[in-house]
This record gives C-alpha cells, structure tokens and sequence, in this order.
C-alpha cells in the first residue's frame, strides 16, 4: 500500500474515532460532568439532609400537604375507623386553640379539639419524630443508608419551623388555621408537627 492510502486510512479512521466520542464539560476542579442517567432511580446520596429538606420543601412537602390534607371531618373518620397500619398524613384544622403548653423553651405545643379529643402540634423550636417525613412518602430507598433517612426527618423537622410564627399564651382561646402532618395510630393522632400555622380574625 502506498504512503497516500495509508495517510488516507489513518485520516479515516481517526475521523470515525472523532465522530464516536461524545463532548464532555470539566467542572471547576477538571473532572468531568457526567449527564444524569435519565433511567436512573431517583437518588439523594450525594445530599445532606439539610440539602434535601430545603431543595424539596416546596414541591415534595407543601404542595403535597395543600393538595391533600384531610379536613376536620375527614380526620374525625380516619381516627374512628382505625387503620391496622400506621399510617402518615397531612392535615389542615380551622378552630380555636384551647391552649398552648409552652413550659418548656424548645418545646411549644399548640392544643386543638378534633372528635372531642385534645390534639398536641408541635410548633418548635424542636420538633419530633418522622411525621413529615412518611407524610411527604420519601421511601428508604432513596437513601443511602438508615442514618440519612432517619437524618432527614430531624431537618425537615428544623425546615418547618422556620417557617412557623412564635405561638405563646398569647395564643390561647384565640382561632387559628394549621397544616400539620400527623401518624394516625390505634384511633389517635400522634407526633403531630406543624408547617403552616396563623391566627384567624375572631
């Protein structure tokens, strides 16, 4: 073969070689972007909690709750025929605040009838258990380990109350609305924690 038809070979096959290859954009520190698998499951393994609980707030836990939070009525019927199962739920309540229990500094519970029965919400500054997280249906499978998941309901937790107003004595008798998430168990509403809560003109 001559050197021509070697060089055009060459050219040839370094050509295909060119076409084959995909452009690939470097990040600040040189390493390459690799685009997200568009097949791939959902994942936060290279979040905080802290990450998560903000970038979801809006979408994965208000708008959630908005969009199907159990009334008054409902609720009163879900703890009347108990499930066999635990289950989470957002729910919004109108009506007066029959008290505040706020003698501890990092624990205020905002106290509201539902089917004559006095319900506890959590309004902060601590917040606790996974309410607002099973409500909002984050799987543990979208987690690295048992440790991040359990993580994420304490930031969640610390998410909402940032968003809640100070509730103190002040507050008792007086009407109010509150979204809240909930864990319906054995006819009773438990770990009840708030995520929007404002007092109503009386």
């Amino acid at each position: 073969m001559r050197l021509t038809q070697w060089g055009a070979a060459l050219t040839g096959a370094a050509a295909l070689l060119l076409t084959a290859c995909t452009v690939v954009d470097l990040d600040e520190n040189g390493k390459p972007i690799m685009p997200a698998d568009p097949n791939a499951k959902a994942s936060f393994d290279n979040q905080t909690p802290q990450q998560i609980a903000q970038q979801t707030w809006q979408p994965r836990i208000l708008d959630a709750a908005k969009n199907h939070a159990l009334d008054a009525s409902a609720l009163s019927t879900q703890l009347k025929s108990p499930s066999d199962k635990p289950q989470s739920v957002f729910v919004r309540l109108s009506g007066k605040v029959e008290r505040v229990e706020a003698s501890s500094a990092n624990e205020q519970i905002l106290v509201m009838t539902v089917n004559g029965q006095p319900l506890q919400i959590q309004t902060g500054p601590v917040m606790r258990g996974n309410a607002l997280r099973d409500a909002a249906g984050f799987r543990f499978d979208e987690f690295t380990n048992q440790v991040q998941y359990a993580q994420l309901s304490r930031a969640l937790n610390r998410e909402a109350v940032k968003h809640l107003p100070k509730v103190d004595e002040s507050w008792n008798g007086k009407n109010a609305t509150v979204l809240f998430a909930t864990i319906l168990t054995g006819g009773k509403a438990n770990e009840a924690a708030a995520l929007e809560l404002k007092q109503e003109a009386p």
